[in-house]
This record gives C-alpha cells, structure tokens and sequence, in this order.
C-alpha cells in the first residue's frame, strides 16, 4: 500500500474510533457528522481489509488488526501533530547558536564590538562568525541558510527578501587633526583640492557617493585607492589626505585614530543601512530574535 492512497483524515477516524468507541462521540470530537464517520470507517476497511471495528453492546470493539494498528497510527497521528503545533522557541541564555553575518568591513567596526558585548551578557553560549557581502554569492548563502543576516546597503537583495531599516546616515569629510583643513566649515574648493583617499566597495552600493561627485563635476586629486575602508583610519591618522566615508563609521574612527570629520560640502545622498534577512526564516525562531536584537540596538528610531 502506498501511503498517497491513504487519506489522513481516515486514521484520525481510526484513531478516535479507539479512543471513544462510538460513532456519536467521534462525530462530535472530530466535528462531523455521524454518517460521515460511517463513511469514514467505510472505506478504510475497504482500503484495510478488515472490519476494523465491531458493533457490540459495549460498542465500537476493534479488531485484533485494529489493536495492532492502534500504537503506530497514534503514534505517527502524535508526531505529526506536535510537529506541527509546535511552539517554536529560541532560549537565547542557553543556546549555542553560531550565527553568520553578511557585513562590510564598516559594519564590523561599528556593529560588532557592540554586539558582542550585549551577547556576553544575553546569550553567552552563542557565537558570531561574518563574511564579506562581497566575497560570497550573498543571494544564494542566505537562501541556503549559511548566511542568516546581512546588514549594509545592498541593492541586489531584492525578491524573496525582507529588509528593515536601522538608520540613515550621510557622508561626511574626514581626516586627522591638526590637518590644514582642520578647521570650521569645508568649501568645495578646499575639498576638491586636497589629496584624497577612496575606496572602492564593490558590490554594496557605497559606490554611489563617488557616482554623485562625478555628476557634480568635481574632480579630485586621488592619490591612492583601497578595497576596503578598516586601513582608511591608519592612513589618515599618518598622512595629509582626507576621505568621504559614511558618518558612523568616522565616529568609530575618530578616537582610535586621532582624527576629525566635518560636514561634508557637497549635498551627497544619504544611505539607509538596513537588515536583511531570507523569506525562508522569516518566522525561524533564532533568526528573528538576532535580528529584533540588532534592531533593539541599533536603529536610530526613525523608522515608521
């Protein structure tokens, strides 16, 4: 017998059958009607072979097979029952969870000493590994489940993906202190002609401040290109060459690093710095308690 001939409202029949043993009170549990559990126990013994269940004074009797039947099907009945009834529940004191994140090498700085610290005291048997959004195919880590979060500005995370905003933030100028542009107020000339440093973060999106000040017609004195941004606060803190990098991330650097940012003199965009996470685990318990975690923490209140 192949289980896709069996109809699994027959066995909840069956199952209550031996439970009650009359027909007026399995119709009444099951909420059907008395010729319906008729029918039912109809055509399992059809499907079955055998009675199944004998009418006697005491009523509904089940037969030898019947009993035989009996532990397996409450059994199996159990199982799916729990299974999908289930609470789902996620103890972040006891876990031992390893999460993986999708941040920047920004997001690092920012995100993670903080983060951590807050696990320590929350969830200390939980740990954190990241990756880079752009050394891994993020779309396809997080859909698999490798990845469970992501956190940045990440315009290629679109369909089959939830997103929730933590802030928006702007750019800003940056560079060290004592620096000749250290001072009140930055012009677009000042800016234009000093010696800067860029980044090129491929694959996040940070890359349309340099887009808007190519559209603003302002051409820079680039005297060297990076990767990534966690060397920027170095080269900074050593050299007479400024940057435009994202506010948060010039808060993290200035006390490390000895320096100083100002606002920026041309209107560039600001960003929104979201969470993403997979349809997939929407509603998965540990996922969505790491991600209200992060937001708990991080966003700056403005979201609707």
């Amino acid at each position: 017998m192949e289980l896709k001939n069996v109809d699994l409202n027959l066995l909840l029949v069956f199952n209550q059958l031996l439970a009650e043993r009359r027909v007026s009170k399995v119709a009444e549990a099951l909420g059907l009607t008395q010729p319906g559990v008729s029918n039912a126990l109809k055509r399992l013994r059809l499907l079955l072979g055998d009675e199944l269940f004998v009418r006697t004074a005491r009523g509904m009797e089940p037969t030898p097979y019947a009993l035989r039947l009996a532990e397996p099907i409450g059994y199996a009945l159990s199982t799916i029952h729990d299974s999908l009834n289930e609470v789902a529940h996620f103890d972040p004191a006891t876990s031992k969870r390893k999460f993986t994140l999708g941040m920047t090498d920004i997001g690092e700085m920012y995100f993670l000493p903080k983060l951590m610290e807050i696990l320590r005291r929350q969830a200390p048997g939980v740990s954190v590994s990241t990756v880079r959004n752009t050394t891994v195919n993020l779309q396809d880590e997080m859909e698999a489940g490798h990845v469970d979060l992501a956190i940045g500005l990440l315009p290629q995370l679109k369909s089959g993906y939830f997103q929730r905003r933590l802030f928006r933030q702007r750019y800003v100028c940056m560079f060290r202190k004592g620096h000749p542009l250290d001072k009140e107020g930055l012009t677009v000339e000042e800016f234009r002609d000093a010696d800067h440093v860029t980044v090129v973060a491929s694959g996040t999106g940070h890359a349309i401040v340099d887009q808007s000040i190519e559209r603003l017609g302002i051409r820079r004195n680039i005297g060297l290109t990076v990767p990534h941004f966690v060397a920027v606060g170095h080269i900074l803190s050593n050299s007479a060459m400024i940057a435009t990098v994202p506010e948060r991330y010039a808060m993290a650097c200035v006390q490390p690093f000895n320096l100083r940012y100002v606002t920026h003199p041309l209107a560039l965009p600001e960003i929104n710095i979201n969470v993403f996470w997979h349809a997939k685990f929407n509603k998965e318990p540990a996922n969505k308690w790491l991600r209200s975690l992060i937001f708990d923490n991080f966003a700056d209140g403005r979201e609707a």
